[in-house]
């Protein structure tokens, strides 16, 4: 079981909320996960961690489709607080428009942090999910 200090879930499908908690039970020992409804909670909560010299989540849940900030804004207002520590970012969606892949891809080669993408339903969360490194089979 991966030791993780902090996890951020943000999405606003309380079935998906509850389904990530559930999975990471098994597979994280994490004392701090925060649920957040949309990306504007959650930037907020992580610029003040970063303010305050909190810990930074090591990974995110990161919903595409949410109200008031989506996903894709969030990822562009992290990526301008220069955060150094290491992050391994899980952008989850139910979209099945290409496109969404696409506009991953471009992000996956900008940002700094590990940038998986995951499609709901999550039936599993894989060790490069909490930033495990695993052997190539």
């Amino acid at each position: 079981m991966k030791k993780v200090s902090c996890i951020f879930i943000v999405d606003d499908d309380p079935i998906t909320v509850f389904g990530i908690k559930k999975m990471l039970k098994s597979v994280a020992d994490c004392e701090d996960i925060q649920i957040f409804q949309n990306g504007k909670e959650a930037y907020d909560a992580l610029a003040e961690r970063q303010n305050l010299g909190k810990p930074i989540p090591e990974v995110i849940f990161l919903d595409i489709n949410m109200p008031i900030m989506d996903g894709w804004d969030f990822l562009d207002e992290m990526i301008n607080l220069n955060i150094n520590e290491h992050v391994v970012i899980n952008m989850i969606t139910s979209s099945i428009d290409p496109l969404d892949y696409k506009k991953w891809s471009g992000f996956k080669d900008r940002c700094p942090y590990v940038l998986n993408f995951k499609n709901k339903p999550i039936f599993k969360i894989e060790p490069n999910d909490l930033g495990c490194i695993t052997a190539a089979s």
